[in-house]
């Protein structure tokens, strides 16, 4: 919908009036999409669809759920909707008469990122992100502002904050870390074509690296590189190193062990930017003894929504959003980085958009 022409020639047109009833339609039900691409996932249709082989039928999938068949019309409509929304696509199969043919269903691209052996797999993350505790938090955001609380909208649903809950929760808290390793998954296609950027360092700190999924594939991919994963003693408790990738517990906040780069994989969107300042900080002095050709490498969202296709520009908006309701951080323009960069005193940066919302960001000392 043209907002910008429905500002310009008023609301008194009934054409616009109806375009802009469609408008509130689509966001007001919006949250029913993600709660259907999330019942597709938790049925396992994209992998059903996958292990048949060829487009399936309805009745081929209805059998293959083990759902009644008097369900059969209520799951075409599901499928109607997720071929709408681009998760899945339909052909014509050969139904043995010219004018006819039986519609199959078959994956796309957005749906084979959510087969659950595959490598990657955006599965674990997608349901992470529609998990009830997350979901509800919105539903505070407008009693949230009217507080006087500087805590977040998920504080004001949960009584406690997002990693409280989450260390709280062993369920959310092995659902949560298997997101970030399915996301971290995403960086295997891209970062063969990125060695460039761990050229002549020989060791690397990836700060807040959770389990250590980034860090593997980067160690995986660029021999005689030593790295190690910092991280709260409790999330990396009884995990293994290896020749080139240890574990250490610590409190980034206080310090990080000395490196040739240091990596912030999603970290700094998850914080204020005191807190950002503070950490950004740190990486300089764990860096201080490679001198000039130290860095930190930031992976993270940079909002550009004059450049970004709308679809792009939204998914990082709905990112800061995201921020918002469940922590103190936000995502930010390139300005708003820059300012960041400054302030904990380094002198340049160089931003490469690589990871769909995410661009790949080298800060220099």
């Amino acid at each position: 919908m043209d907002i910008n022409k429905l500002l310009v020639q008023g609301a008194n047109n009934e054409e616009l009036l109806f375009e802009a009833q469609t408008h509130l339609h689509y966001y007001t039900f919006h949250f029913l999409g993600s709660l259907c691409l999330k019942a597709a996932i938790q049925l396992g249709i994209p992998d059903i669809i996958h292990n048949h082989g060829n487009p399936i039928t309805i009745p081929e999938l209805a059998l293959a759920l083990n759902i009644d068949s008097n369900k059969s019309s209520y799951l075409y409509r599901l499928m109607r909707f997720l071929v709408h929304a681009g998760f899945f696509v339909t052909t014509k199969i050969d139904g043995g008469k010219e004018e006819e043919g039986i519609m199959g269903y078959d994956l796309t691209p957005s749906s084979r990122l959510l087969l659950k052996n595959n490598v990657p797999t955006l599965s674990p993350f997608v349901q992470a992100m529609l998990n009830h505790s997350i979901l509800h938090s919105p539903e505070f955001l407008a009693e949230w502002f009217h507080s006087s609380s500087d805590l977040t909208p998920f504080h004001t649903a949960h009584g406690m904050s997002f990693w409280d809950y989450t260390s709280q929760n062993k369920e959310f808290n092995g659902l949560f870390s298997e997101a970030m390793i399915s996301d971290s998954g995403m960086a295997k296609l891209v970062i063969k074509d990125f060695k460039s950027v761990f050229e002549g360092l020989k060791s690397m700190v990836d700060v807040g690296g959770g389990k250590g999924g980034m860090a593997r594939l980067i160690s995986e991919s660029v021999p005689g590189l030593q790295c190690t994963v910092l991280d709260l003693p409790h999330v990396v408790q009884n995990l293994q190193d290896t020749n080139n990738l240890k574990f250490v517990g610590g409190d980034m906040f206080e310090a990080i062990p000395p490196a040739d780069a240091i990596l912030l994989k999603l970290v700094l969107h998850c914080l204020n930017d005191e807190d950002c300042g503070k950490v950004l900080k740190k990486c300089r002095e764990a860096i201080s003894s490679k001198g000039k050709e130290g860095k930190v490498i930031i992976i993270d969202i940079v909002i550009n929504e004059k450049d970004d296709k709308h679809e792009l520009a939204e998914a990082k908006l709905y990112f800061d959003m995201l921020m918002m309701t469940l922590l103190p951080g936000r995502e930010r323009e390139e300005k708003e980085w820059e300012k960041l960069f400054l302030e904990a005193g380094f002198s340049h940066y160089k931003i490469t958009p690589i990871f769909g919302t995410r661009s790949l960001i080298q800060v220099y000392p």
